[in-house]
């Protein structure tokens, strides 16, 4: 892994493509440990790419390793390590049998749950082979747990704290000395193998419930964190989320996407909610599919070939937030409340971002004169291209949100989606009143 690593970084390559927002924080200090052969822990909140930085280890070695044919633990040809290999080799000498292991399959994983025990890990004697005839003194009784089976690889345990403490002290050996230790056989089995864990920084800090000895044995210790500005967050959002290719067309504007991602930041700063728990990029990722496909149902009720997510899509977000967050509170069932709250804040940033105060000036001045607007998840994108068409005023903000950061100026759909952003915008900074009627909004001056 050093050696390729090294060719990598020689080269100007990504050692861990596909991870975002990590460029100047976390990755260097995981390049760190790579080159320095330590053992990883990684400390953070739910949803921070923790697992897939771990399973992205295995790009750094051989694409194939021979070894040992028949061996369950990849004993390599030259320094077989079980009893196994070594028997084969000498009976064979240079014409035992090898196979090649792909990279892919030298890796293992093991979520820690309170029931892991020392079998799972590092491994048992096998009743089965005792009872073919084998004594229990001969090497061969034994079965073997994930983390020998996983020897010239990778080996990731999740959740580290959950295990129990005596389960604890058996990975000592395996960090330390690189050894296990099964059943009291007078055997070593001289692993080589990365141990890289994962853990709540709660879990691993506050409550104590990672033995001390199996902290200090942990070469590089690294804390995650979420997405520190939106445009990382939503560069995330498009990375991850699932948009179907077929059915209709799907535009999502950028000021959707912030709108989104702007939510997932308030939320993250919200005393409402617990922050102990966290708040996961998953929220952003789910949402922005969810979105979309509020946007997909309301189109094709009302026959349009191109999906636009609009603000009156965005009710339809509850759903996908609620199981994703804990609120603070002793109310029973202020979830909604609390995730309406959130919603409104992040229209209102993102409105506030957008449109500049002129233009904003002359649609209130234009409501001033007896207009009133409609808006609503069963309009039509027809009705808002008529209202455009017939209010000058709006043309100006329109015109300026559509064209700005990429989206398409020619679609109607965004220019109804940027139309209800600045009505919904409006009234929320108290210079519209809005009367709600089921999906149906209505916008007119303040009395």
């Amino acid at each position: 892994m050093r050696r390729n690593a090294i060719t990598r970084i020689r080269a100007g390559e990504l050692l861990f493509p596909g991870v975002l927002g990590y460029e100047d924080t976390v990755l260097p200090q995981l390049e760190h440990a790579v080159l320095a052969g330590h053992d990883i822990i990684f400390l953070g909140e739910r949803g921070q790419a923790k697992t897939r930085m771990i399973r992205a280890l295995t790009g750094l070695l051989d694409e194939y390793m021979p070894i040992i044919a028949g061996s369950e633990i990849n004993d390599d040809p030259f320094s077989p390590i079980s009893r196994y290999a070594h028997d084969l080799v000498a009976e064979h000498g240079d014409d035992t049998f090898i196979e090649w292991v792909h990279r892919d399959h030298r890796f293992g994983e093991k979520l820690a749950t309170p029931d892991t025990s020392i079998a799972d890990l590092i491994g048992e004697v096998d009743p089965i082979k005792v009872a073919e005839g084998r004594y229990l003194s001969d090497e061969l009784t034994l079965h073997y747990g994930l983390v020998p089976r996983t020897n010239r690889g990778v080996f990731a345990i999740n959740e580290l704290p959950d295990l129990a403490e005596r389960i604890q002290v058996g990975l000592l050996n395996v960090l330390e000395e690189r050894d296990v230790q099964i059943r009291g056989y007078k055997i070593r089995l001289p692993l080589d193998v990365m141990l890289v864990a994962s853990a709540n920084p709660e879990d691993y800090t506050n409550r104590g419930r990672l033995i001390t000895p199996l902290k200090d044995r942990f070469g590089a210790q690294i804390r995650t964190h979420y997405p520190v500005d939106i445009d990382t967050e939503i560069a995330i959002a498009r990375q991850e989320a699932t948009i179907p290719s077929d059915g209709p067309t799907v535009v999502v504007p950028d000021f959707m996407e912030e709108l989104i991602s702007t939510f997932t930041h308030l939320a993250r700063s919200s005393p409402q909610i617990n922050q102990r728990s966290g708040v996961s990029v998953r929220l952003t990722v789910a949402n922005m599919e969810t979105l979309v496909a509020a946007a997909t149902r309301r189109a094709l009720r009302l026959g349009e070939t191109e999906v636009v997510p609009r603000v009156s899509d965005l009710d339809a977000l509850i759903s996908s937030t609620a199981g994703k967050i804990e609120v603070e509170s002793l109310e029973e069932g202020r979830d909604g409340e609390v995730i309406d709250h959130l919603l409104r804040g992040a229209v209102l940033t993102v409105f506030k971002d957008k449109f500049s105060s002129e233009g904003v000036r002359q649609v209130v001045d234009a409501f001033d004169e007896d207009l009133t607007a409609n808006a609503g998840d069963d309009l039509p994108v027809s009705a808002y291209v008529e209202l455009l068409s017939t209010t000058p005023a709006l043309v100006g903000p329109v015109t300026e949100l559509v064209g700005d950061g990429g989206t398409i100026p020619e679609s109607d759909g965004v220019k109804a989606a940027a139309i209800e952003l600045l009505l919904e915008g409006l009234h929320l900074s108290k210079r519209l009143n809005k009367d709600s009627v089921g999906g149906r909004a209505s916008y007119r001056a303040r009395a």
